[in-house]
């Protein structure tokens, strides 16, 4: 039970990581896999690719294939409705870091 709740916690938190990164640049999935094992995450591509296409289709991401080396990667940037999205996350996280700190 306990778990699950986490997971649940920590997929907004995942999704947040997401938007930041795709607003400082593309990225493609293998690369994000990565980042987020750098923050504690573990997630595998049966877990982050459909979250990413979940974000694609409520028009937080934007998909764009690309050629790299032969072979077509994947790379998502942010969104106008990503970034205002990120914008709003940031000001809620802000506030609550503050009252949890205190």
């Amino acid at each position: 039970m306990k778990d699950q709740i986490l997971r649940k916690f920590f997929l907004g938190f995942i999704q947040i990581h997401i938007l930041h990164h795709a607003k400082k640049e593309p990225f493609y999935g293998s690369w994000m896999i990565d980042e987020l094992k750098n923050h504690g995450y573990d997630m595998s591509p049966g877990t982050l690719y459909p979250l990413l296409h979940s974000m694609e289709s409520s028009g937080l991401l934007i998909k764009e294939e690309r050629n790299v080396s032969g072979k077509i990667r994947k790379y998502y940037a942010i969104t106008h409705t990503g970034t205002e999205v990120l914008d709003e996350a940031r000001k809620k996280a802000y506030e609550l870091f503050k009252e949890m700190k205190d």
